[in-house]
């Protein structure tokens, strides 16, 4: 039987070319967007299925995953892909407003849609689950004065990331005795829309070691979070 997965955020960027790679291992890849005229283009040009997902729409989630049900009976592959950014100034400087904005999305929205796939997931032979962090959300990095990160003070961003590290944690403890993993992984700093492309790896060299957690084999590693060249501190 085919597996199938559904990368969140697909349209465009790491989500898109994560589905195309996924696609090139035999692998029934649903591009969940939630504009629908994107999301069918992008489905269209690499031969995929398409469901509308917008993950800060509890309605929206659940029909999609209805629609899987229908459609596939389990989910074996889960990529929570989405996200956004809101360039702000120092922490004093930020607005719970936009701190909330940055949530719905990259912490309540991963949420939503993992609880909703689970039931999914849970009848796949070997369920994985990858969520898509930044190492700007590693405590550790951020307070080592001699790394990249430490003038970063993107409150709303790096600590959305952050929770997503412990939430990632949180599902892997939950589901320790099963066959589902759940890791994280940074893409590492790629060029994309949510940056002004303005970064120095690929599309296609960001989804790599994504897509490497989404194959994993039955005894490869849960809870950890990784990028390509390898751990990350928490």
């Amino acid at each position: 039987m085919v597996a199938v997965a559904l990368v969140t955020g697909a349209n465009k960027g790491i989500g898109f070319e994560i589905a195309r790679q996924l696609a090139d291992q035999g692998i029934t890849a649903i591009i969940g967007a939630r504009d629908e005229e994107r999301g069918r283009a992008a489905a269209e040009r690499l031969g995929l299925p398409y469901v509308r997902l917008d993950v800060t729409d509890a309605e929206s989630i659940g029909a999609a995953a209805k629609w899987i049900e229908q459609e596939y009976g389990k989910l074996d592959i889960l990529i929570n892909n989405a996200g956004i950014m809101i360039p702000d100034g120092p922490p004093s400087q930020s607005t719970t407003a936009e701190a909330r904005k940055v949530y719905e999305t990259n912490v309540f929205g991963v949420i939503e849609v993992t609880n909703a796939m689970l039931p999914l997931l849970r009848r796949s032979p070997a369920g994985r689950i990858v969520n898509v962090s930044s190492e700007r959300g590693s405590i550790g990095g951020s307070l080592d004065q001699d790394h990249p990160l430490w003038p970063m003070l993107n409150l709303a961003y790096c600590s959305s990331k952050a929770a997503l590290n412990m939430i990632t944690v949180s599902y892997a403890k939950e589901l320790w005795d099963t066959p589902i993993k759940v890791n994280t992984v940074d893409p590492g700093w790629v060029r994309t829309d949510i940056n002004h492309n303005e970064g120095i790896k690929t599309p296609e060299e960001g989804a790599a070691p994504i897509v490497a957690m989404a194959l994993l084999d039955a005894d490869g590693p849960t809870a950890t979070f990784v990028q390509h060249e390898g751990p990350l501190p928490w």
